[in-house]
């Protein structure tokens, strides 16, 4: 059981005013507080005052090779050093292409510590003839001084195409460069010996200097390179550690997949780790069937002590920890809540985690969530407080303020605050765009109040307003909103797209989660079941909020095709134009043998 000396949140004290034109403010009356200047100062101080503990570990055979605190600021120096005398710096970025990984940690502690920004790729880029255009697109933009990629074999034809472009290109410490290769082994780099140079660069690395560029994964648009400065991703460890007091005392053991490419794992969770001196076993699992076993694995060697995920993740591991009550007591054995963001959790797995967590745990498990961009790094609200319902996303953290302005029938949510984005790297047109004339950055999302009177209670969110789209009537349809109501009403759907723009009638294409197909006792029995749970979401709805007809697909989303992004949620309108097909096929008249439509 979890030490129970400190609050696990603290209590949310919520400002909302009504502004005259209409919209409100909102934030928290708790004050930030100070923090490091940048994420090196965080490195070096726990060093100093715990070099023994954990800082990361990866698998290695039936065990864990670990890397100590004090170790791996050792070979950050190094690494440091060594950008440093290869000529990197502020506008000259070390390009990461692989994978979550110990050297791929240090790599980027490295250059944090020197002052060089950090450009961290999706592995899944490499994948595909398009992702590789990408990646040739964000390096002549970005500039990188020098590019990793731990395994080259997987990245050979990348880097290849990248010799003309990066001058330095350096590879893992399992890998052997071939006799006369360009190429650096990274091994080589961690013998450099810091000096004076690098004490400099982190003398004048503070909370304006850029500390990495995400590329979005380009869900509503052309990904851009949004810039992150250490005061953003300072200032969010230093808000989450306000509402989650525990912290200060209980350093965090996490075991996490969530990709480093992208905001929530690369962010928000690993910088989690160096702001309170914590430990991170690197998963090497993903919530897709063929690989999640790798992820059962580590959860049964390894207990976290906070666990997140996205919904795609919460899932798969609701089924294993109710069937497996060994992996549920390792699991609940110390862990103080389940978080889920990145999308919304869909109903049904809500209960069911919720259920399972009060069946085992001998103590409180919270199930929260939260809501923020890779432009706010990422937190910008979080539910700390333990009786959020399923769908609420809390209230702004510490130093964030919200702008919520009428739209139709709900709120866009905007905002400001030091963990917001200065802007998009070599982008002024989009930078301009993305801001409102108070500064407040629009995002693009909707939410709702659960309760004007208290807002307190927090903020639901309400989908993508970009997303959205009328029915040839002029009707809305809101779509994240459907997409969840037709989740919790068919039970047995891992996931599913909306469409109907400019149709009579709105329709869905979906999966089926495989676990339930045999649960129900087949294919057949599957479509009878959505269709009775397509007559039962319709009864008394209207045409916004009605779906005639649903389309099964077999084949999963797609990563290479950017149908599912890397943390395991699905990009609507990618669905939408790579199965466009489908798409037709569900609206055509009379429908096809395989369309399911409403008992």
């Amino acid at each position: 059981m979890p030490p129970a000396t400190v609050d696990l949140f603290a209590p949310p004290r919520i400002a909302l005013d009504r502004r005259p034109d209409g919209s409100w403010l909102m934030y928290s009356r708790d004050e930030l507080g100070d923090y490091p200047p940048s994420l090196g100062h965080h490195l070096r101080a726990g060093a100093r005052r715990h070099p023994e503990r954990t800082l990361v570990a990866e698998r290695d055979g039936d065990g864990w090779a670990t890397t100590g605190w004090g170790r791996g600021a050792e070979l950050a120096d190094a690494v440091g050093q060594a950008l440093l005398d290869a000529g990197l710096g502020p506008r000259r970025p070390l390009m990461i292409l692989s994978g979550n990984s110990v050297d791929h940690l240090l790599l980027t502690l490295g250059a944090l510590l020197a002052g060089v920004p950090v450009l961290p790729i999706s592995a899944a880029y490499s994948a595909s003839p398009g992702g590789r255009e990408r990646i040739r697109a964000i390096a002549r933009r970005a500039t990188p001084g020098m590019v990793f990629a731990e395994d080259p074999g997987a990245f050979g034809d990348v880097l290849a195409e990248l010799e003309g472009t990066v001058e330095h290109h350096v590879v893992g410490r399992r890998a052997t460069p071939a006799a006369g290769s360009a190429r650096i082994g990274l091994a080589s780099l961690m013998r450099t010996a810091p000096g004076p140079g690098l004490a400099r660069a982190f003398a004048a690395t503070g909370p304006d200097t850029v500390a990495k560029i995400l590329f979005t994964s380009g869900s509503t648009g052309s990904p851009k390179g949004v810039i992150n400065t250490h005061r953003m991703l300072c200032s969010n460890q230093a808000a989450l550690g306000r509402v989650w007091p525990f912290l200060a005392g209980e350093p965090p053991v996490l075991v996490d997949w969530l990709p480093w490419s992208h905001t929530f794992g690369g962010n928000h969770n690993v910088n989690q780790v160096l702001a309170f001196g914590g430990s991170l076993y690197v998963d090497p699992g993903r919530p897709a069937p063929q690989l999640f076993g790798a992820t059962v694995r580590s959860l049964s060697e390894i207990a976290p002590t906070v666990y997140y995920n996205v919904p795609a993740g919460w899932g798969l591991l609701v089924g294993r920890l109710e069937s497996d009550r060994a992996l549920a007591e390792r699991f609940f054995s110390r862990l103080r809540f389940m978080f889920y963001a990145a999308a919304a959790l869909p109903e049904d797995v809500w209960g069911r985690l919720a259920a399972v967590a009060a069946e085992i745990a001998d103590h409180p498990v919270a199930l929260t969530a939260s809501w923020g961009t890779t432009e706010t790094a990422p937190g910008a609200t979080t539910a700390h407080f333990p009786d959020s319902p399923c769908g609420c996303i809390g209230v702004p953290l510490p130093g964030t303020t919200l702008r919520l302005v009428p739209a139709a029938d709900t709120l866009e949510i905007r905002l400001r605050g030091p963990n917001v984005t200065p802007g998009y790297l070599e982008d002024p047109e989009a930078t301009a765009a993305a801001f409102d004339d108070e500064g407040f950055y629009r995002p693009g999302d909707a939410v709702r109040l659960l309760d004007e009177a208290d807002p307190a209670r927090g903020l639901c969110f309400d989908g993508r307003l970009a997303e959205d789209f009328k029915l040839s009537t002029g009707t809305w349809v809101r779509v994240g909103k459907l997409r969840l109501a037709l989740l919790a009403a068919a039970g047995v759907l891992s996931d599913a797209v909306i469409c109907g723009h400019d149709r009579d009638h709105v329709a869905a294409l979906g999966w089926c989660n495989r676990a339930e197909t045999d649960r129900l006792g087949g294919a057949d029995r599957v479509r009878e079941h959505l269709a009775a749970a397509l007559a039962r979401h319709n009864a008394g709805a209207g045409s916004a909020t009605r779906i005639e007809r649903l389309l099964l697909l077999a084949d999963p989303p797609s990563i290479d095709a950017g149908e599912i992004t890397d943390k395991g949620y699905i990009n609507q309108g990618a669905v939408l134009r790579t199965r466009a097909e489908a798409v037709a096929g569900v609206f055509a008249d009379p429908p096809p043998p395989d369309i399911i439509t409403p008992a």
